[in-house]
């Protein structure tokens, strides 16, 4: 078995890391997760029921950022539907070439507690490495499950900041900010 593929349950999970070729392939399953992302309560920058132009210009923004090779992108996928994905924002400031950002772990709500979050996880902590970065985070929702997850895999919280966003009910919440280090600099 590859080992970017894993059987489960289910079927043939498959992680793929995309390609800016190969992006226009999953970008409307990438654009339906995010829509089941959002319906089910993720703070990941939207409101409830956000405009198809939305979405698509949100994944517009992704791609330019794939294209020019500032953004990193995973996706899991069974039996060719998407379900979860993970982006790596790798810093480009000389004096932070060692850091980069975790940014939009999805997984469908018809997919979790499978481990789909971990396996991306690992992929995206796998390839920081093999890109010399050595220094990871990201901020996720205070209290969410989604902070139970990123403490699990080793990332330590460095604190909190009130009414930071909006969840999708529009409700401001409090963020919590993590952090991981994967290797010092050299």
């Amino acid at each position: 078995m590859s080992p970017d593929a894993a059987t489960t349950a289910h079927g043939a999970l498959r992680l793929r890391a995309v390609t800016p070729a190969h992006f226009p392939e999953y970008r409307a399953g990438l654009q339906a997760l995010l829509r089941d992302s959002v319906a089910g309560g993720a703070s990941v920058g939207f409101l409830n029921d956000p405009p198809e132009a939305q979405l698509d210009a949100y994944w517009s923004e992704v791609a330019a950022g794939l294209a020019s090779g500032q953004l990193r992108l995973w996706v899991a996928l069974e039996d060719g539907v998407v379900l979860g994905s993970v982006q790596l924002a790798l810093a480009s400031k000389p004096n932070g070439l060692n850091r980069a950002e975790v940014q939009k772990l999805l997984v469908a709500r018809v997919a979790r507690r499978r481990g789909l979050a971990r396996q991306l996880m690992a992929a995206l902590e796998q390839a920081a490495l093999d890109l010399g970065r050595g220094l990871l985070f990201l901020d996720t929702l205070a209290g969410s499950e989604a902070e139970h997850l990123y403490q699990a895999l080793g990332y330590q919280r460095a604190g909190e900041i009130p009414d930071y966003a909006a969840a999708p009910d529009g409700r401001y919440h409090p963020t919590a900010l993590y952090y991981k280090r994967l290797r010092s600099p050299a």
